[in-house]
């Protein structure tokens, strides 16, 4: 009888060692949430996230007492109007990163190219978009090095760094995968339901749910499939600008440098 429960309990071991990898850390599931800033003051996640993403080198803000701030755009497929966002990051000379899939390198490599040619990041939001908590540690690996490989053949950038978990799913697994493997996860402090295609409702609900929420070291999270974005980008840019906000590149915020790129700066 002892055999037989132990056999029981070293197959069950041995089916979440297949299925999750193993690791230390917990496979508890999150969805990315907190109280969004208003009136300057930044949006807080609670002090639980706030250690967890401490322990895995994961951010959703920068310095609080800076008036710096960065713009991330996710990019699960392409809409039309990416072009119009990165000719208003070109006027303005602002930095960005955006975060693809698989489907949109395969599908809007040209617009790719040119993200990186403008002197923006590329980053990493998984191949296929899954819930990367129900995948083994192999799976994750392939979901995330299967974007950066295919980001470096077709833009010639070098290295990714920067990860956007799909569907802003984690757990502390996740993450300690991700770092193992050379990724960090960047989250946002600012951001709305941006991504209805069906629903949008004019330029000024972009610009509105942004200068509600904006505060310093704001990691902005905005979504190019919405034309209401598209349509906000330049007065959103031109008036926090005039508030005294500089637009930051993730690597200034991550590693202290910024972009030289003469187009942006």
């Amino acid at each position: 009888m002892k055999k037989l429960m132990y056999l029981m309990i070293g197959m069950i071991l041995y089916f979440q060692f297949v299925h999750t990898g193993f690791t230390s850390s917990s496979n508890e599931r999150y969805n990315w949430g907190f109280a969004k800033g208003h009136g300057g003051k930044p949006a807080e996640a609670g002090k639980n996230l706030d250690d967890m993403l401490k322990r895995h080198g994961a951010i959703y803000k920068g310095n609080i007492t800076k008036k710096d701030i960065y713009l991330t755009f996710d990019n699960g497929y392409e809409n039309g109007y990416t072009s119009k966002i990165l000719d208003v990051l070109k006027k303005e000379k602002v930095p960005a990163a955006f975060f693809v899939t698989g489907h949109y390198l395969q599908s809007a490599s040209d617009l790719t190219k040119r993200m990186v040619k403008e002197g923006h990041i590329v980053g990493n939001h998984s191949w296929h978009h899954p819930d990367l908590t129900t995948k083994s540690e192999a799976e994750i690996v392939k979901e995330l090095d299967s974007v950066k490989l295919e980001t470096e053949k077709l833009t010639g950038q070098k290295g990714m760094v920067y990860l956007r978990p799909p569907r802003g799913v984690f757990s502390e697994r996740t993450m300690e995968i991700a770092n193992a493997h050379g990724y960090k996860h960047i989250f946002w402090s600012l951001a709305f339901v941006d991504w209805k295609v069906d629903s949008q409702k004019g330029p000024m609900y972009s610009y509105n749910h942004v200068m509600r929420q904006i505060h310093p070291g704001a990691i902005i999270l905005l979504h190019t499939v919405s034309k209401d974005n598209a349509d906000a980008l330049d007065k959103i840019i031109i008036d926090l600008k005039k508030q005294g906000y500089t637009f930051k590149s993730l690597d200034a915020l991550m590693m202290g440098k910024d972009l030289k790129d003469p187009m942006l700066y």
